[in-house]
C-alpha cells in the first residue's frame, strides 16, 4: 500500500477540488493519505513566487476555471465573499485538532474545506471561526507556540522537498502538482510502465535555456 501525502492550503480552490476529487480519481488502487496543511504564501515566498492572484487577468481567468471545473467534476463550490483571505486561523485549527505531531484527518479538512467553499461566505469571519472551532473542538490550542510552529516547520519541509505549489501530492519522492495531475498520479500508483522508464527523470535533465524577465 503506497502512502500519499497531500500538500495543501484551504486558500487554494484548485487544492479543495484536489481534495473533494482524490478518492474518485484513485479507486480501486491501494493508497492512504497523510494530509499536510502548509502556508501557500510562505511557499511561495521560498521559492520567489508571487501569488496567482496578484496578476489580475489571471485571478478572474482562475475564478472562472475554477467554477468550470467545479461545474464539470459536479463538486459543490461558491466563491467566498472575498478571495484570497489570510488563511492562518484555518490552517492553525486543522494542525490543532489531531495530538501534537500527527496530521488532520480527512474529516477534519474536508469540514474546514467546505466552511471555505461551499457557504459563499467570508472564510475569516471571527464567528464563524468561532463556531467552526466549536465544531472540531480541536485538542491543542490553535494560537499556541506548538502549533504556530508545526505549520511553520510543514512549510519549510515542503519547500526543501521541492513544492513550490498546491495542491501537490508526493508518493515515493515524487510530486504530483496540480488538479489535473490526478490522472498522472492514479497511472503512477496503478503501475503504468513509463514510469519506470527514463522519462521521469530525463524530463528534469533539459538544459535552462532563457530566463524571461531578466537582463
Amino acid at each position: 500500500m503506497k502512502q500519499l501525502t497531500f500538500y495543501f492550503d484551504f486558500v487554494s480552490p484548485y487544492a479543495y477540488l484536489a481534495f473533494e476529487r482524490l478518492p474518485q480519481a484513485l479507486q480501486g488502487l491501494s493508497y492512504t493519505v497523510r494530509y499536510q496543511p502548509l502556508l501557500l504564501a510562505g511557499l511561495l515566498q521560498h521559492h520567489g513566487q508571487r501569488a496567482p492572484a496578484e496578476l489580475e487577468p489571471k485571478r478572474v481567468w482562475i475564478y472562472r476555471q475554477v467554477a468550470w471545473q467545479a461545474h464539470r467534476l459536479g463538486v459543490p463550490l461558491r466563491m467566498p465573499a472575498a478571495h484570497p483571505f489570510n488563511p492562518l486561523s484555518l490552517l492553525r485549527l486543522a494542525l490543532a485538532c489531531p495530538e501534537a505531531g500527527d496530521t488532520p484527518n480527512r474529516h477534519v479538512c474536508e469540514t474546514v474545506f467546505r466552511h471555505v467553499w461551499e457557504g459563499g461566505l467570508a472564510a475569516d469571519d471571527p464567528a464563524r471561526l468561532a463556531a467552526l472551532a466549536a465544531e472540531l473542538a480541536p485538542r491543542q490550542d490553535p494560537a499556541g507556540d506548538a502549533v504556530k510552529q508545526a505549520l511553520r516547520h510543514a512549510t519549510e519541509e515542503a519547500a526543501r522537498r521541492g513544492v513550490f505549489g498546491v495542491p501537490t501530492i508526493e508518493v515515493d519522492g515524487r510530486l504530483f502538482w496540480g488538479l489535473d495531475s490526478l490522472d498522472m498520479l492514479a497511472a503512477c500508483l496503478g503501475g503504468e510502465p513509463w514510469f519506470d522508464g527514463p522519462q521521469w527523470d530525463d524530463a528534469a535533465r533539459v538544459p535552462l535555456g532563457v530566463t524571461f524577465g531578466r537582463p
